[in-house]
């Protein structure tokens, strides 16, 4: 996805175009987001990488933090199986310019200020702690919302791993689970962000409220 180079004072690096999608979506259910064409009014400019790896590539993070008037930068990114490698990653690549960057990451998230008055922030999916992704993190408010549903199509998954060879990745789970539940969907299929936006997907249960409650102290929101 082309990216707009103006500056922004508030960056929110993630993973993927995915991340680029949902999180305005899900974000706009608690905060006022501002325009869609204009990212001068999002309350930050979210910033996809191409992938995990890259993102933790030295150089990414470091030249976020180096952005001209800069006053938040943020890292959302999936825990996957290693939440506390992939903690020591991220605080690899700021602990010159974060000095007191803490060795553990809390589990309310991080939100910190440096000497210098930048604020940094980040978040592991699905909540600081656990292993899992996005999805991970999305899966809570699908089963709020359709238990029965979620748990029939949670065991075709595992089904169609076990008996049938489904090429999915096993760390991929939650993600298969996720777009199974979307599949049976009026209309089916939909992507997580068009879910969220038609209310497919409900997102405003208090299962939100950590990571509400660390962006918005993040970005002063």
């Amino acid at each position: 996805m082309r990216q707009d180079k103006r500056p922004h004072p508030r960056l929110l690096l993630v993973e993927g175009d995915e991340d680029l999608r949902v999180i305005p979506e899900f974000m706009e259910r608690h905060i006022p987001w501002g325009k869609a064409a204009d990212f001068a009014t999002w309350p930050a400019k979210i910033i996809p990488s191409d992938g995990v790896e890259a993102l933790l590539k030295p150089g990414f993070i470091e030249a976020g933090l180096k952005s001209p008037g800069l006053k938040s930068l943020g890292i959302v990114i999936d825990a996957n199986g290693d939440p506390a490698g992939r903690w020591q990653s991220i605080r690899a690549r700021v602990v010159q310019q974060m000095p007191a960057v803490p060795d553990a990451l809390p589990a309310e998230g991080l939100v910190m200020t440096n000497e210098g008055g930048l604020k940094f922030g980040v978040w592991l999916m699905p909540d600081c702690v656990s292993t899992g992704m996005l999805e991970t993190f999305l899966a809570t408010f699908v089963r709020e919302q359709s238990e029965a549903l979620w748990l029939f199509g949670e065991a075709t998954c595992r089904q169609a791993k076990s008996l049938h060879n489904a090429p999915f990745k096993e760390v991929h789970f939650d993600k298969a689970r996720v777009h199974a539940w979307l599949a049976v969907q009026d209309p089916p299929g939909q992507q997580i962000h068009s879910a969220i936006l038609q209310k497919t997907l409900t997102v405003d249960s208090p299962s939100a409220r950590p990571f509400v409650a660390w962006f918005r102290k993040l970005f002063d929101v």
